[in-house]
């Protein structure tokens, strides 16, 4: 019995050819269903999200040709193998558990793969398409993950522009937010992350205005905001705390005798300033008025990039605790084609105990050639 994962990412493939291979979530478990009879497979799930498509499969067969499952996937017939990766044995494990823990991702420790991880995972169970191996990889997935985050710091900290824009927010007022009030001019994508971060981190007062009052009000709708006209923003932001610029506009929209008139009627209360904007929709100038403090783009970008490589100091204890889990399970399972383990990079190989394993999970023997040569090796604790 051999597992494998196979697939294309954002490592591997550009979003043109990845959206070739997307699996919409109403035909997983059809897709899923024909690629496990055409391939011969024992068991599988089906993983599409933005960034992968990845098959993670258990078969008997030695001669199966796993990336050409991938093909049947494909919207139009191209030549994927440069953008494949395979993974058999406790590579495959290792995979999948990195995976499941944020560490193969764009962006690295987040924790949006766990839940998607978690649905295919349920949606091929609840299918039938699982059984006793891929059940026991993936709870053991999610139980590695789950250690990795209460043990190593990899989810904390801020690695994108829009948490770190949250982050100087909850500095700012000492991250006690649901009494305080942020006005986002803009309505695109960008802005609305803004508004939805803003929402997940407990703000209840957000007005959003853009030039477009349509789109505006649109964004405030599905986001409980409010609109504002954009003519009448700076009178608005009287009363606001913090004053987020996310917009497309090429020209300075908030300019420095705007800010310093707006002081004024505020009787000079702190106001913090965000411009995501590039061109710059905020005149810099501002900097030099009281109780002002202004942060673009750039000074948002250093500080997730601190976030990142704080976040990188942690892979190292992440992979420990993944090697302990996958040589635990490859042990457990006796999957392994040659009936050893190579745990982790430092060479150290480990013989798995098959002898409380089921039959159907014993490595094929295809040459017992070797039957003479003796090896003394350590055996791994049998637990999970």
């Amino acid at each position: 019995m051999k597992i494998f994962a196979a697939g294309i990412s954002h490592k591997t493939a550009s979003v043109e050819i990845r959206e070739q291979l997307a699996v919409d979530r109403s035909e997983v478990v059809d897709l899923a269903r024909t690629v496990k009879l055409l391939g011969q497979l024992d068991e599988i799930v089906l993983v599409s999200t933005c960034n992968r498509v990845e098959i993670y499969g258990t078969t008997r067969r030695t001669d199966s040709d796993i990336k050409s499952l991938l093909q049947l996937l494909c919207a139009e017939p191209r030549d994927l193998d440069p953008h494949i990766y395979l993974d058999e044995g406790a590579s495959a494990v290792r995979h999948l558990l990195r995976v499941a823990a944020g560490l193969d991702s764009m962006v690295l420790g987040e924790t949006e793969i766990t839940g998607q991880i978690k649905k295919a995972y349920e949606i091929a169970r609840n299918a039938g398409l699982t059984g006793p191996v891929l059940n026991r990889l993936f709870q053991k997935a999610f139980q590695t993950t789950k250690e990795i985050r209460t043990r190593t710091a990899i989810g904390r900290g801020t690695v994108s522009i829009k948490s770190a824009a949250a982050e100087l927010i909850e500095r700012a007022f000492s991250d006690d937010l649901a009494d305080k009030s942020v006005m986002v001019i803009g309505a695109g994508e960008m802005a609305e992350r803004c508004v939805r971060l803003l929402v997940k981190k407990g703000v209840r007062s957000i007005f959003v205005s853009s030039r477009s009052f349509d789109r505006a009000i649109d964004l405030a709708n599905r986001c409980g905001g409010d609109a504002v006209c954009f003519g009448y923003c700076l009178f608005e932001m009287r009363d606001v705390d913090v004053v987020i610029a996310a917009t497309s506009s090429a020209e300075t929209l908030l300019s420095c005798d705007d800010i310093e008139n707006l002081m004024k009627a505020r009787r000079n209360r702190s106001l913090l300033l965000i411009d995501l904007s590039v061109p710059r929709n905020i005149d810099p100038a501002v900097t030099r008025l009281d109780h002002v403090f202004l942060y673009n783009i750039d000074d948002l970008e250093a500080l997730a990039r601190r976030g990142v490589q704080a976040r990188e100091r942690e892979l190292t204890a992440c992979h420990q605790i993944i090697e302990t889990h996958v040589a635990a399970l490859i042990e457990k399972l006796g999957v392994e084609n040659e009936g050893l383990y190579l745990a982790g990079r430092n060479n150290r190989w480990v013989q798995p105990n098959f002898a409380n394993a089921p039959d159907l999970l014993l490595p094929t023997v295809v040459d017992d050639s070797c039957s003479h040569v003796s090896l003394e090796l350590p055996v791994l604790a049998d637990d999970l």
